[in-house]
């Protein structure tokens, strides 16, 4: 039994005319004729009696049609939510970012997106990457942007940008008397890094740097969010290695030194589940591909 032997039996009973029921349905009389036919066997009862002259309802008849109007209307309404649902999804875009997307992405691409899509609305949520990553795939968030190229079977990523990292220490520090800070002079430095729960890209970036250039650095803080690096920097702590993007911001008692050698730089990536139907993500991708020059190639695989 399916939907359609109800609704072709809701319209005969309501005509109690086989040949104005099929005009109303669009369809052949001896082809509704079959389909009730069908349906009554599979019922096991008989719902209607005709003859040449009439069609009735039986008992059955009645009792069947008032749920069946009830089964029709209640398929109709689950129907109804199901593409309200769908409809209030295509206009929520939930975006998980770390810091850097703040200052480098959204005021690029979200003005743009908003203008062009009023009726967009955007959610965004500051998570690191590991906490982005099973919001992603849960499909708690929509597009996120984090420090490693999460690519996968159900995962896209593709590269946006490159950030440099900055060398930034307390303006009475010692080695402040230095234009340009010789890498050994960092040997023994109270030095504070960002926490791996916080960030372990940057905080793993920081040690490799280290332990490649044979530097002993003396760690005497781990800061479990960017804002406590900033403050224990600025409170004199210590020195620290940070994104370049905090530079603007004009951390307080603090200088940005540039060392004698180059500091290593830290990626940007854009991903989104590739099964992805949702309008607000092709809408964005598209924008920061236009933006960012992206492969075109990529963004809608």
């Amino acid at each position: 039994m399916e939907l359609r032997h109800l609704r072709y039996f809701i319209t005969v009973a309501e005509e109690l005319n086989f040949s104005k029921a099929a005009l109303k349905l669009f369809t052949a009389q001896p082809s509704l004729s079959q389909q009730i036919k069908d349906l009554e066997e599979d019922v096991g009862v008989r719902l209607l009696n005709r003859t040449k002259r009439k069609v009735e309802l039986t008992e059955e008849g009645v009792v069947f049609l008032e749920h069946a109007r009830l089964t029709l209307a209640q398929a109709e309404k689950a129907v109804a939510l199901a593409r309200q649902v769908s409809k209030a999804k295509q206009q929520l875009l939930r975006i998980g970012f770390v810091p850097i997307a703040e200052m480098k992405i959204f005021p690029y691409v979200l003005p743009n997106l908003r203008l062009q899509h009023p009726d967009l609305i955007i959610e965004l949520s500051n998570l690191n990457n590991t906490e982005q990553l099973k919001a992603l795939k849960k499909g708690e968030l929509d597009i996120t942007f984090t420090r490693e190229n999460t690519n996968s079977d159900e995962i896209q990523s593709q590269f946006v940008l490159t950030e440099p990292l900055i060398f930034l220490l307390p303006k009475n520090h010692p080695l402040t008397q230095y234009d340009r800070i010789p890498v050994h002079a960092l040997q023994g430095v109270d030095f504070i890094i960002p926490a791996a729960e916080q960030s372990q890209t940057l905080h793993n970036t920081i040690l490799d740097f280290a332990k490649t250039h044979n530097i002993d650095l003396n760690i005497v803080q781990k800061a479990d969010s960017m804002l406590f690096n900033i403050n224990s920097l600025g409170s004199g702590l210590g020195c620290t290695i940070l994104p370049a993007y905090v530079a603007p911001l004009g951390i307080k008692n603090t200088v940005v030194r540039p060392l004698d050698i180059e500091l290593p730089t830290l990626d940007l990536f854009v991903n989104y589940r590739k099964n992805s139907q949702s309008l607000g993500v092709q809408k964005f991708i598209d924008q920061l591909t236009k933006v960012f020059h992206l492969d075109k190639n990529l963004t809608h695989t």
